[in-house]
């Protein structure tokens, strides 16, 4: 095929990308792949290491501290985002990356070392200063890298490859629930085995990443600050000029809505799901239990993701079809729709393979979104700040949610004496929490339509 039909605008995105642009959006998708394997770790191993390092809690007060210690993941998360966003403007997008990627990949590691819940939210703290950094730095490294018209579609790929990192943790656990049946692995020592795994191929990932180039827009643009005296990654800059304070703000609304939907409703569905399971477990030996509840996690997780990976690709032609704005509409209202009822009548296993996935298609799509949409908003030399401004501070804000999670079941369960009533107060209290996805519908109707237009320069 001549370079004429190739370029011409009727030609898949992917033909404008030469050996280095694949090398970039390979690179970034693998960081966030990697990012999103180590988060969904902490998630399927958060009760049993709770439940490992307080013997004798009872169930509410394990989901309790499952709050506490997700909330305190999510703070470091936020923290991150908001101290490497802005060195990735200044010092190069693809050199901070790097740095974040070491930073949780060690502290994912030495989460299995944990040895009481104090320790244990300290490495998870850390962990979520390096995931916290990752988001915003790919994201503005594969915008300021590719073709403008190939960016849409490459963002929603990066960020639907994230399901397979998220897969690729369930079946992680289903092998590990497996060996736990076996008694090939001692019971409550499943959760160490999954974060030192969870570290390897993060550090597999740094040594590849010291390839990796900055983006010619970046360093042309830097080099020009530095004659013109404009500032990089600047808080005061992103904040003092109207235009990019309001596209801030607004945008960190948009994303809490996701956010705190995600983390203080959706990635509880493995505490759903044990509460569902444990009726259909009668009869069962004591010794296979953990490891068929934990086979079980681990499949709901996987259903979770299939959703998710088709939401997000889903979410990217929608987005080029009709726009963001519409399309964000839509989303939002899907997702709450579909994490109520989820939460509200999940009852029988088979539910897990029909309902949980439609969850994860509808919630997670708004993630797309958030990787098209938030770099559009931003200039070369506030992208990487803005982008993580919006998605990172907010988890200050959605660091509240599985706190509130934890609190509300916990009153809605007071006097609770039966398995059953306990689940029905979880129940009540993750679909009371999963109303904060509607907020995103009042961010993105003061937000602009970017369809089709040029990033800011």
């Amino acid at each position: 095929m001549s370079s004429t039909s190739a370029n011409a605008p009727t030609a898949p995105w992917w033909r404008e990308l030469s050996r280095e642009h694949w090398f970039v959006l390979i690179m970034a998708s693998l960081a966030w792949a990697l990012d999103c394997f180590d988060q969904q770790i902490f998630n399927l191993a958060r009760s049993p290491a709770i439940k490992d390092l307080m013997p004798g809690a009872g169930s509410t007060e394990i989901t309790k501290w499952g709050g506490y210690t997700t909330s305190i993941f999510v703070a470091g998360w936020a923290t991150g985002g908001l101290i490497f966003g802005p060195i990735g403007d200044r010092i190069g997008r693809a050199r901070t990356l790097m740095i974040t990627v070491l930073m949780y990949s060690i502290c994912t590691g030495l989460s299995a070392f944990a040895q009481n819940v104090y320790d244990f939210a300290i490495y998870r703290f850390i962990t979520g200063l390096g995931v916290g950094g990752v988001f915003g730095l790919s994201v503005a490294l594969i915008a300021d890298s590719l073709p403008d018209r190939s960016r849409t579609s490459a963002l929603g790929v990066f960020q639907a490859i994230s399901a397979i990192g998220n897969i690729g943790a369930g079946v992680l656990a289903i092998v590990i629930g497996y060996l736990q049946t076996n008694q090939t692995i001692k019971p409550g020592s499943e959760w160490r085995y999954m974060f030192v795994i969870g570290a390897l191929p993060a550090l597999l990932c740094v040594l590849i990443q010291s390839r990796l180039k900055e983006p010619e827009k970046w360093r042309k643009a830097r080099e020009e600050g530095r004659v013109t005296g404009v500032r990089f990654g600047s808080y005061a800059v992103l904040f003092g000029e109207s235009q990019w304070r309001k596209a801030a703000l607004l945008g960190m609304v948009l994303c809490v809505a996701g956010v705190v939907g995600l983390w203080g409703v959706g990635v509880f569905s493995p505490e759903l799901v044990n509460g569902v399971i444990n009726r259909q477990l009668t009869g069962v030996p004591a010794e296979q239990l953990a490891g068929k509840r934990f086979i079980w996690t681990g499949l709901n997780m996987v259903m979770q993701q299939i959703g998710c990976f088709f939401g997000m690709m889903a979410f990217t032609r929608a987005a080029q079809l009709f726009g963001r704005k519409k399309s964000f509409i839509v989303a939002f209202i899907a997702a709450f729709i579909s994490t109520a009822l989820v939460f509200k009548y999940l009852n029988e296993t088979w539910h897990i393979l029909v309902f949980i996935p439609i969850m994860g298609f509808c919630q997670l799509a708004l993630f797309a979104g958030f990787a098209i949409y938030l770099p559009e908003l931003f200039p070369t030399r506030l992208r990487s700040t803005g982008v993580s401004f919006c998605y990172n501070v907010g988890r200050f804000v959605a660091a509240s949610g599985p706190f509130t999670l934890g609190v509300l079941q916990a009153k809605l369960a007071a006097g609770a004496t039966s398995p059953e009533a306990r689940l029905e107060a979880f129940r009540n209290a993750a679909v009371i929490t999963s109303s904060v996805l509607l907020i995103g519908l009042i961010a993105i109707a003061f937000l602009p339509e970017t369809k089709n237009r040029p990033l800011p320069a």
